[in-house]
């Protein structure tokens, strides 16, 4: 099967370069991309090929998101917590925690659809998640990944291990994350971050991710508390500490946040090659504090569970690094693009080149290869999302989703969202 992409003005999202062009793309993990003088006649197709007139709508490669918490989707609007939270770890203890205690199947599935829907809507075609369901831990990673393949999105997972809830879910954690690699599933081993988190599980978590050449996925110094914590308890900071654990040795590391990171951590984190996701509106939701990025190379963006939106967390980066220490257009749009640079560390995984989205952009000023950032930064917005295509297969077309019931999804979340809410008022 071949879908040719009619009349395009493609975008090289390497190059930037634009080209009036015909596309001719096929499907699968290993999928390609091809450049074409013109679609064939319709007695020249084979049976399953298909053409689709983009009229000259712009084609680039479509959005991935480097760090996520798709368990948050059914929190909009939820009831206020017991307290208002006067600290991060209040923040976590009178919300977050008390969230992610009461998940159950049918909620994170719900979580995990909807959130999936929203991001393939936005242009969003790969999702690196973090989930957390310390009480319903067995089989949630499957589940998510099954949510995720109905809706056409690509995954990388984890679970969020932690000594907070006590030994026995820590154990139930690591064995989710072992039952799941073991079935041949991609993923990462997922922490919570360093204050929660005992030698004992950072070690036994280290070496399952040797067990399985992959990485770590930890909250490192988003608030200055888990400093805080890791210099009282271990007499070093939480950099310094994955690194003497054997945290940092994998480049597949993810550290989310490190908001509160000094010079000589941010030395180890570079030296050791591994990745830093920015969360910035996540960081001014929670009032934590701001930090630039321009210490290491292997930065890219996430949405930490605020939204599904990857162009509003660009420019919510580029706002923010304007104000720390300043930053140029092309590097934000770098970062953006960086989660691809990433995923190429798992052959295979999908993340490919055809993977693509069709823009409806009405834009009033001229869109060159010469200004394209401007655009990106301020011009673009998901509502131009007009067709999203992920692994060679239509995904959504003409704004509606192609593979699942929109309607449906969101009366399931709704109905999984208010069960959610009565736990929370129990």
């Amino acid at each position: 099967m071949t879908l040719y992409l009619k009349d395009c003005r493609y975008l090289d999202d390497a190059t930037l370069e634009i080209t009036r062009t015909d596309l001719a793309v096929t499907p699968g993990t290993a999928g390609a991309l091809r450049l074409v003088p013109e679609v064939p006649q319709a007695d020249e197709l084979q049976a399953d090929d298909r053409i689709l007139d983009c009229k000259g709508r712009f084609v680039t490669r479509s959005f991935g998101c480097g760090h996520h918490h798709i368990y948050s989707t059914l929190c909009r609007g939820m009831p206020a917590p017991p307290r208002a939270p006067a600290s991060f770890t209040e923040v976590l203890e009178y919300i977050w925690w008390r969230v992610d205690a009461r998940l159950d199947h049918d909620m994170i599935e719900a979580s995990a659809l909807a959130a999936a829907l929203q991001m393939a809507r936005r242009g969003v075609t790969f999702c690196i998640d973090h989930h957390a369901s310390p009480l319903h831990v067995e089989g949630s990673l499957e589940t998510i990944a099954r949510a995720f393949e109905r809706c056409g999105i690509g995954h990388l997972l984890c679970h969020e291990s932690s000594d907070r809830n006590g030994p026995e879910a820590a154990e139930k954690s690591l064995a989710e994350h072992e039952r799941y690699l073991a079935s041949g599933r991609p993923g990462l081993i997922g922490l919570h971050a360093s204050f929660t988190v005992g030698d004992e599980l950072l070690r036994r978590s280290v070496e399952l991710a040797r067990k399985f050449d992959t990485g770590l996925h930890i909250h490192v110094a988003e608030d200055r508390f888990d400093q805080e914590h890791c210099q009282k308890k271990y007499g070093k900071r939480v950099a310094e500490r994955l690194r003497d654990m054997g945290g940092l040795e994998s480049g597949k590391t993810i550290l989310a946040h490190c908001v509160h990171c000094d010079g000589n951590e941010r030395k180890i984190i570079a030296d050791a090659g591994v990745w830093v996701v920015s969360n910035v509106e996540s960081n001014q939701n929670n009032n934590v504090g701001l930090s630039d990025y321009d210490w290491t190379d292997r930065v890219m963006l996430g949405t930490d569970g605020m939204h599904n939106d990857m162009l509003r967390s660009a420019r919510a980066h580029h706002l923010c690094c304007s104000t720390t220490g300043g930053i140029g257009y092309d590097e934000v749009y770098r970062r953006f693009r960086n989660v691809h640079a990433y995923l190429a560390q798992f052959p295979g995984i999908g993340d490919g080149a055809n993977n693509l989205v069709i823009l409806d952009y009405d834009t009033p000023t001229e869109l060159t290869n010469d200004n394209f950032h401007g655009h990106f930064l301020f011009g673009l917005e998901a509502l131009h999302v007009h067709t999203v295509i992920a692994r060679g297969r239509v995904i959504v077309e003409d704004r509606r989703s192609t593979l699942v019931d929109e309607d449906e999804v969101l009366a399931y979340a709704r109905e999984q969202g208010l069960r959610l809410w009565q736990a929370l008022e129990r």
